[in-house]
């Protein structure tokens, strides 16, 4: 047998043998001849790790109405300038089915300045202003135009930050905002995690400062309210149709549908409460 096939032979059978640890090639290139490779690793050989739980390009990609009951139980992350990070899970959206849709800020499939980021690949940030003063927070979908409002959220961590945030929007004195009134309100969140216009066509799946990651114990359909959405004026058959939807039951919901969770507790979805 020739010299090379001799030794690779040997080297499978030494890989194979359970009494031997598994053959770590970084691990042996990284490692200084005192066997300390903690501090003393090769920058060419340092792998820059990616959160593993941040959810990426693949959960984004779903139609618009998937997407927005998808996001329910899913967690925002915002990580402050000063490396702070708030976290709050979603508990409302709304679905803005573009083109066709007479209450969506993309109907007709007219591509705007302000509106491109609801034509850009699903997970981007859309992010507009109202009467001039206040910001709501969309992620786009599959589908022409196609986005989510993310409309309330249920604050996990940094409260005390989101507290101080929406304080310095608010006029003259006012009283401490309770946990529950935090973010339950698209322009709320948008206070309470410091999102503004600078945010509007990043990327979910890849900017620093602002992402999503899997939530625990999500939803099942029979926790799903789907009703109308809220203060989209004179649409006509599109302000009746039940693009909004919001856990059943969490106190963070900006506005409960009472009249909706009765009908489907009598059609057996769950019970009434």
């Amino acid at each position: 047998m020739p010299r090379k096939r001799r030794l690779l032979a040997q080297l499978s059978a030494l890989q194979s043998n359970s009494s031997f640890p598994p053959f770590d090639a970084l691990g042996n290139l990284n490692a200084t001849p005192d066997g300390d490779s903690s501090l003393k690793s090769s920058k060419y050989f340092v792998i820059e790790k990616k959160n593993s739980s941040q959810l990426e390009a693949d959960f984004f990609n779903q139609p618009c109405i998937s997407l927005a009951k998808s996001f329910l139980g899913q967690i925002l992350v915002r990580k402050l300038p000063d490396g702070r990070e708030l976290w709050g899970k979603i508990v409302e959206t709304e679905a803005y089915l573009g083109g066709e849709d007479e209450a969506s800020h993309s109907k007709g499939g007219k591509q705007t300045q302000r509106n491109a980021a609801m034509f850009m690949k699903p997970g981007t940030l859309y992010v507009y202003q109202i009467y001039g003063i206040y910001f709501c927070v969309n992620v786009s979908s599959q589908g022409e135009g196609a986005a989510v409002l993310l409309r309330s959220l249920e604050p996990l961590q940094g409260l005390d930050v989101m507290r101080e945030l929406r304080s310095t929007s608010r006029k003259g004195p006012t009283k401490p905002l309770k946990d529950w009134q935090l973010c339950n309100g698209p322009s709320k969140l948008c206070q309470a995690f410091g999102i503004d216009k600078a945010f509007d066509q990043r990327d979910l799946t890849q900017d620093a400062a602002i992402w999503m990651v899997p939530g625990h114990d999500l939803p099942g359909e029979q926790d799903v309210v789907a009703t109308t959405r809220i203060g989209i004026g004179n649409r006509g058959e599109w302000a009746q149709k039940p693009l909004r939807f919001y856990l059943r039951g969490n106190k963070f919901v900006s506005v409960v549908d009472k009249k909706t969770e009765r009908e489907m507790a009598a059609m057996g979805h769950f019970s009434c409460s």
